[in-house]
């Protein structure tokens, strides 16, 4: 019955991809540490590139989900951020590979170059592959007692399909500015 309800679920998403107009999802519900969340997902190179810059904010049961075309060694890094976030790696399977406490950092100087600025950011990084990353409003990792190796119970083929039909549709970088 899984089985079948996976085909059905890929097939509609390839079907909306095909469809010219038609919108991915900017949004996903999923579990962590028991409690349900709303996860904005970063689909292509300019939203994960961007993430959650510039942010004042982030809802107490929000955040943002990474879905990368493959698994990899990832790093991310505090720049143009103005709050304090939590950062989960995931493998392809969802399970934790490596969580961060990231902290803000000195704004970039008027006479800094982008270059310099960027070299002198921290490095937050997977330690192992991560096909999935997902920020969250700081202090949910303690509270919520994550750990390394804990499997979030991500409905991780229906998020690659996502980002497959992102990719064949050259999407638009969500959440909009």
């Amino acid at each position: 019955m899984a089985s079948i309800r996976l085909i059905l679920l890929l097939s509609a998403l390839f079907l909306t991809a095909c469809n010219t107009g038609a919108r991915l999802p900017s949004h996903q519900s999923v579990s962590i540490g028991g409690e349900a969340w709303t996860l904005e997902l970063a689909l292509d190179d300019e939203s994960i590139r961007k993430g959650l810059m510039y942010r004042e904010s982030i809802p107490k049961d929000g955040g943002m989900l990474f879905i990368f075309p493959d698994s990899d060694i990832r790093s991310f890094w505090m720049a143009n951020c103005i709050i304090d976030i939590d950062l989960i790696f995931l493998d392809s399977r969802g399970t934790i590979t490596a969580l961060h406490e990231m902290k803000t950092e000195d704004p970039q100087d008027a006479g800094e170059s982008e270059l310099a600025y960027n070299a002198r950011l921290k490095n937050y990084t997977s330690g192992f592959p991560a096909r999935f990353a997902i920020e969250l409003p700081e202090g949910s990792i303690k509270r919520l007692q994550l750990r390394v190796n804990q499997k979030i119970p991500l409905e991780v083929e229906e998020l690659k399909a996502i980002r497959s039909a992102a990719d064949r549709q050259g999407s638009p970088g969500y959440p909009p500015a």
